[in-house]
C-alpha cells in the first residue's frame, strides 16, 4: 500500500491535491500527517522527502515528491487520473500544469486556511486577473467537456489540481462568475473535498506564521475551528 505524507490539512494545499484525487479515486494509501512548526520544516521533513517539502508519496522503497510528480506516478498505474480522450487529457495537463507553477499572486495573497473565512483588506487588480484566468479555465473545461467536472463526468487530476483553489474562494470571497461558482459548489460537496474539510476544522494546532499571515491580508470574520 502507499504511503502519502502530508502537512496540516488547514493549511496545505500542495498536500491537498494528491490527497483528495486518491480518495476520488479509491486508490488506498496510508495518510501521515506531520505538523507544521514554527521557523523551517525542512529538517524534520527530511526524515522522509527528499525535498524536505510535502507532500510525498511512497511506494515501497520508492518516494515521489511534488504534487505533480505523484499524479504521474498515480497515472502510469491506475486509471482515471487523467481523461481517456486524448485531446480532453492534452488540455487538463496544460492547465494543471499553469496552476502548478502559476497564481502566484493568489498564492501569496490568499493563502489556504480552511477554517476561516476573511475579508481581504483589498482585492486589486492583480489578484482579480489571477480570478479571471482561473474563471476563464474552469468555464472552458465545463463547456468544451460538458462538466459537471473540469474535464467531463468524474473527478480527476485536473479538478485534484484547483481543489485547493475552491477552498481559497470560500475562505476569501473571491469573485468568479455564474458557471464557476456552481463548480465551487460542487467540489465543496464532494466526499473527499468534505472529508479534508472536516478534520481540518477538528485539528489542534495552530502554526504562528500562517495565522500571521492571514491576519496580515485582512479581517477574520469567523473561525470553525476546534477551539484550543
Amino acid at each position: 500500500m502507499y504511503t502519502l505524507y502530508i502537512g496540516n490539512k488547514n493549511y496545505s494545499s500542495w498536500s491537498l491535491r494528491p490527497w483528495v484525487l486518491m480518495r476520488a479515486l479509491s486508490i488506498a494509501f496510508e495518510e501521515r500527517l506531520v505538523n507544521f512548526e514554527g521557523g523551517s520544516n525542512w529538517n524534520r521533513f527530511r526524515d522522509f522527502s527528499p525535498s524536505g517539502r510535502v507532500p510525498c508519496l511512497h511506494d515501497g522503497t520508492k518516494a515521489i515528491w511534488d504534487s505533480l510528480a505523484i499524479m504521474e506516478y498515480l497515472a502510469e498505474r491506475h486509471a482515471d487520473v487523467w481523461p481517456e480522450n486524448a485531446d480532453t487529457r492534452a488540455w487538463a495537463r496544460c492547465v494543471a500544469g499553469e496552476m502548478h507553477s502559476g497564481f502566484t499572486v493568489l498564492r501569496g495573497l490568499c493563502p489556504m486556511n480552511c477554517g476561516v473565512r476573511v475579508v481581504l483588506k483589498e482585492i486589486g487588480e492583480p489578484l482579480r486577473a489571477d480570478m479571471a484566468r482561473i474563471d476563464e479555465i474552469w468555464a472552458e473545461g465545463i463547456s468544451r467537456f460538458g462538466g459537471p467536472y473540469l474535464a467531463g463526468p468524474e473527478f480527476g487530476a485536473v479538478d485534484a489540481f484547483f481543489a485547493p483553489v475552491v477552498f481559497r474562494v470560500q475562505t476569501f470571497g473571491l469573485p468568479l462568475g455564474d458557471v464557476a461558482r456552481a463548480y465551487t459548489e460542487l467540489m465543496l460537496g464532494h466526499a473527499a473535498m468534505q472529508e479534508w474539510y472536516q478534520t481540518a476544522l477538528k485539528e489542534p494546532w495552530r502554526e504562528i506564521s500562517h495565522e500571521n499571515e492571514v491576519a496580515a491580508l485582512g479581517t477574520v470574520q469567523a473561525d470553525y475551528r476546534l477551539a484550543h
